[in-house]
């Protein structure tokens, strides 16, 4: 019987990572089927999302290549990002719903909607000082993020109009933020799930409408801001929300949620810290070489392709199992799925790693070749995704280990071994960008992410009494050589001399090597008996057909 608990468990968290959904076993069954589609509605608007954003990359780079109005946009478009970020993920889950949820029985809906109304008020505020002020002092946040534009008045000239353009989206994408958040609280998931789509949909007719005119990206992004914020309003209003204004901000839940985003926004700074080291480092052309900052941002958005998807899909699964594991005493489940869950993501990223790293080059130069995307683009960019790409499976490691310190109610220690890997990181690129130019920068990501993940397991490792170290090494070992098989395969198609020079040559180029490594990956998982494998093909099996 507990055999079989086990295997159910298991298949349970390989359903939600391949299906980016997140549910609680623990629920009754009618809330269980509400939960079940609302994360497979949000999952779906993830991927959704995900492909029009790299649609969108692939336009910005082919109109533009890695050169000067391609850096000028990604850091005109760094710092609104960075508060979306902060406010959206931070607050809107760690602070707003919890609060809100609160207040969502009938019973209490009219002080449900005067604290929304005093919460808008209260942003609003904020954000409108936040907003007049980059504006003004956008000169100083351009010298800030890219101290190497300095040199050229061209390029920071064009950063600081961009960036003057573009900061009112952190208003709108503030707001638009809360509102999902109070949606969100009374279990309204559609809108909100599909609004990131609307941004990125925005900024590719621009893009292509304007052609050249770098004004046309800023342009989308100020009306995908628009766009997210006005598809909330009717859904809003039809809930019960009605917008007053206010001087009373005196709200004493107003304080709670302060609090409560206190810690994550935090947490987050210091992730998009290490993200804002590069690109300060980037800047500096005249020891990284030209281009680095746009090449940088389109190699680790590829990155975060598969990161995104199956690292946030496992971790958001895993994380409800772990929570209920760690209310007990004994934490043998607990240590299990954490086990389990780290094995499920190497037996993901690994592969990519090496993957991403034989194949870097013609990655690029199939996805984003062509017009001001030039060879020098493409080398550029297939070098900082060469060296990216070491610690992609130690960047996805991390959340899994991360949702043991959050299940174990211990935020902190996550937070300070991220700050030890942005001291690091900024160590490294010291060292490394004048020997290694723009790769050295990836290189010194890749190291203090790896470095990140050993500390946090180590420290796990002894917080819960001991995981199964030999048992983890023996599994690492059996994945590294399937994944050292795959990479020789793909290098060898490669070598073959298969290609023409055309889009679809381009794609046969690409994909002949992938279905080759896949192939022998699988085959040698099979011959070494790597049980994730055997676990996916048995939900596969066993699955029935959806009515």
């Amino acid at each position: 019987m507990l055999r079989w608990r086990a295997r159910a468990h298991k298949r349970n968290i390989l359903y939600h990572t391949y299906k980016f959904m997140s549910i609680n076993k623990t629920i009754n069954s009618n809330e269980h089927h509400k939960v079940a589609a609302a994360a497979s509605l949000i999952g779906m608007a993830t991927l959704c999302s995900r492909i029009l954003g790299f649609v969108r990359d692939v336009v910005i780079a082919r109109l533009f290549g890695v050169y000067l109005y391609a850096q000028a946009f990604v850091i005109a478009f760094k710092i609104p990002n960075l508060l979306r970020d902060l406010v959206g993920e931070g607050a809107t889950n760690a602070a707003f719903v919890p609060v809100f949820s609160e207040y969502t029985p009938r019973d209490k809906k009219k002080e449900f909607w005067e604290l929304a109304n005093v919460g808008m008020n209260v942003l609003l505020v904020v954000l409108s000082a936040v907003t007049l002020l980059g504006i003004i002092f956008s000169p100083f946040l351009v010298r800030l993020i890219a101290p190497g534009f300095s040199a050229n008045p061209v390029q920071f000239q064009t950063t600081v109009l961009l960036n003057r353009i573009i900061f009112p989206y952190i208003l709108l994408i503030g707001l638009t933020a809360y509102s999902i958040g109070v949606l969100n609280s009374l279990r309204h998931f559609t809108i909100p799930a599909f609004t990131p789509c609307l941004l990125n949909i925005s900024i590719i007719v621009f893009a292509l409408i304007w052609g050249e005119g770098i004004k046309g990206l800023a342009s989308g992004v100020l009306v995908g801001g628009v766009l997210q914020l006005a598809v909330q309003i009717p859904v809003l209003y039809k809930k019960g929300f009605r917008f007053r204004f206010t001087n009373k901000f005196n709200h004493p839940q107003i304080k709670r949620i302060g609090k409560l985003m206190a810690p994550r926004l935090f947490s987050t700074a210091i992730y998009q810290l290490n993200n804002f080291v590069d690109t300060i480092f980037g800047s500096l052309a005249f020891v990284v070489g030209e281009g680095g900052v746009a090449a940088l941002y389109f190699s680790y958005r590829l990155i975060q392709f598969p990161l995104g998807i199956f690292g946030n899909s496992l971790s958001q699964a895993i994380l409800p199992t772990l929570s209920c594991e760690a209310l007990e005493q004994d934490h043998t489940k607990l240590k299990e799925t954490l086990s389990f869950g780290l094995r499920s993501i190497l037996f993901i990223m690994l592969p990519a790693s090496v993957g991403f790293m034989v194949l870097s080059k013609p990655i690029i130069w199939t996805l984003f070749k062509g017009g001001k995307f030039d060879a020098y683009s493409v080398q550029a960019t297939a070098n900082a995704l060469f060296f990216y790409s070491i610690g992609l499976f130690a960047y996805g490691a991390t959340r899994i280990l991360s949702c043991g310190f959050f299940a174990l109610k211990d935020t902190v220690t996550p937070t300070k071994v991220a700050a030890v890997a942005l001291a690091i990181n900024i160590i490294l690129n010291s060292v490394l960008m004048y020997p290694m130019k723009l790769s050295g920068l990836a290189l010194a990501t890749s190291i203090s992410g790896i470095i990140g993940f050993f500390i946090l397991f180590f420290l796990l490792h002894k917080k819960v009494g001991g995981l199964n170290l030999k048992a983890l090494f023996f599994y690492f070992s059996k994945i590294f050589m399937a994944s050292i098989a795959m990479g020789a395969v793909c290098a060898s198609v490669l070598d073959s001399g298969i290609y023409w020079d055309t889009f679809l040559g381009r794609v046969v180029y690409l994909l002949l090597p992938i279905a080759g490594g896949v192939i022998v990956y699988v085959v040698c998982c099979l011959v070494l008996q790597v049980k994730e494998l055997n676990s996916l093909w048995r939900w596969l099996k066993d699955r029935k057909p959806a009515i």
